[in-house]
């Protein structure tokens, strides 16, 4: 039977690291405890649990708007709950929530939205819900949740990119740092037509670079168009491709890329992905954003910007 539903995909963050210092036996009590809590509070907000899929509970929602109370309610409870536990059993939860035509047959359930919500959770740090666009266009105003938009990002098997948001459900959080619900934007704009021009920065040195001119290879060789020489970079790290009306960076390295655009805390985190870059923002290369990090500055312009 075919059905539009919101699919969330809840998975355990850390449980390798369980497994290692509890042992088997322990450490699987452990998970299998937590992993059926999350499908009772999927149930408690009307969500129905498909099946559990070893640290992760895979769960489907008629209403997109009960699947993020749902997530919001997974991680304040969490995140309440690990204050009273000993640091080995400390794990997170990552969400990707995903709205869609799925298919169920013989108590499972398929489909696009399934593939986008697991993609989502992968994607996601820890403590986080990511959601598409879709989804929070349908769910509308979700009380204590603010929605922050991420970025478009190339998602494995989806022919078209997607663009991603944050659901965030901390109550503590500035909403000056939110993106409301009532301003979501459907989609990044492309360029002009008459192509865009970026400008990437490594240290004291400034490159421009046209679309016509794109591939454009980051990396510690010195063979490549943007070079930095640090010992944590590949040397060929990155590609920044122009698809589309866009400029779209992808990571080829061994230790992934960091993306964060300029406004937002929000760290984009990339292995052997891709994202669509605009604006402002920085790219940390073969480690997160921290001191000493290899940090490359990022400005797309369009053509008229260039220009002028």
């Amino acid at each position: 039977m075919r059905t539009f539903a919101t699919v969330l995909f809840s998975d355990l963050s850390g449980s390798a690291a369980l497994y290692e210092s509890l042992g088997n036996e322990r450490a699987s009590k452990v998970v299998n405890r937590l992993t059926r809590w999350m499908g009772d509070v999927v149930v408690a907000h009307g969500g129905r649990v498909v099946k559990e899929l070893g640290d992760g509970v895979l769960s489907v929602f008629v209403d997109a708007s009960a699947a993020i109370t749902a997530s919001a309610a997974l991680q304040r409870s969490h995140q309440a709950n690990l204050a009273h536990w000993a640091e080995p059993l400390r794990m997170a939860i990552r969400i990707g929530v995903a709205s869609g035509e799925v298919m169920e047959l013989d108590g499972d359930t398929y489909g696009d939205a399934v593939n986008v919500a697991s993609r989502l959770c992968e994607r996601a740090l820890a403590n986080e819900v990511w959601i598409t666009d879709a989804t929070a266009v349908d769910a509308g105003t979700v009380p204590q949740v603010c929605f922050r938009r991420l970025g478009v990002f190339d998602i494995r098997g989806k022919s078209e990119s997607q663009v991603v948001y944050q659901a965030d459900w901390r109550q503590d959080v500035s909403q000056d740092a939110l993106t409301q619900h009532a301003g979501l934007p459907s989609m990044v704009a492309p360029l002009e037509r008459g192509g865009g021009r970026l400008e990437l920065g490594w240290m004291d040195e400034a490159r421009m670079f046209g679309s016509e001119e794109a591939p454009v290879h980051i990396g510690r060789s010195p063979e490549a168009d943007c070079f930095v020489h640090d010992p944590r970079v590949s040397r060929m790290h990155a590609r920044i491709d122009w698809r589309q009306g866009c400029f779209t960076l992808t990571d080829v390295s061994s230790f992934g890329s960091w993306v964060r655009f300029d406004g937002s805390e929000a760290e984009v985190r990339l292995r052997r992905d891709a994202c669509i870059l605009h604006g402002r923002g920085e790219v940390s290369l073969g480690t997160p954003f921290g001191a000493g990090a290899p940090v490359l500055a990022f400005h797309v312009h369009d053509s008229r910007t260039a220009a002028g």
